[in-house]
């Protein structure tokens, strides 16, 4: 899924407020997030356990609200949203939350 799809379905469920993810609708958003993240830590730590370097050093658990993930999605200039799938953007916010030490 892009992230202009991802942000057009929010978009509709916004105004149910947190009962959305009581929605079908809702419940696949969030598997489509859950998805991503657990397709993330895979390759994370199958990089680790290969010895090679991370895009990204995530702590082993950690949380995002619905607010910080939309926020990031709508970061995304307008023109690139259909361009750009869940996953890699899930991959960019853990860059840009979880930077690796120099």
């Amino acid at each position: 899924m892009s992230v202009a799809a991802f942000l057009a379905r929010a978009g509709s469920l916004e105004r149910l407020g947190p009962l959305a993810l009581a929605t079908p609708q809702g419940l696949q958003l969030k598997n489509e997030v859950i998805a991503a993240g657990r397709r993330y830590k895979a390759r994370i730590d199958a990089e680790r356990r290969a010895g090679r370097r991370t895009t990204s050093c995530p702590p082993e658990s950690g949380s995002l609200s619905p607010e910080q993930w939309l926020a990031h999605l709508r970061s995304y200039p307008a023109r690139v949203r259909g361009r750009v799938s869940i996953y890699a953007a899930f991959d960019a916010l853990m860059k840009k939350r979880y930077p690796c030490p120099a």
